[in-house]
């Protein structure tokens, strides 16, 4: 069991963002006689979930879903069958975001190229 600070220490992040997962049910530590917070090995396991979800772009409602799933079916299926929905998802985003870039660079390239020659012809008429 681990504390708060140990936790928030752990995954370098502030003791409200623990708090705060705790508040949205994403948590659900252990309270000692004297109400602090104590945080299993599952609570740690949720968190790393939801800090791998947040790096490849999850919301923390997608993320929920996900851990949650696994508590409503033991088997893992539901919530491989989410996580999968959501991951064919993000990377489709992913894809078009990239195609947005690609298109991007390639306007920019043509006007680098135009305002280059332009450049030149500058300095030649110079």
């Amino acid at each position: 069991m681990k504390t708060i600070a140990e936790v928030a220490a752990e995954f370098d992040v502030s003791t409200r963002t623990i708090r705060y997962y705790e508040e949205v049910g994403l948590l659900v530590p252990e309270r000692t006689s004297g109400n602090r917070r104590l945080y299993s090995k599952a609570d740690m396991a949720r968190l790393k979930l939801v800090f791998r979800g947040k790096r490849y772009g999850f919301s923390l409602e997608e993320i929920k879903e996900m851990i949650l799933l696994f508590d409503e079916d033991r088997t893992g299926k539901k919530q491989l069958k989410r996580t999968v929905e959501y991951g064919e998802s993000r990377i489709a985003e992913i894809e078009d975001a990239i195609a947005e870039f690609q298109a991007l660079k390639e306007e920019m390239e043509i006007l680098l190229g135009q305002f280059k020659q332009k450049l030149q012809e500058e300095e030649e008429g110079s």
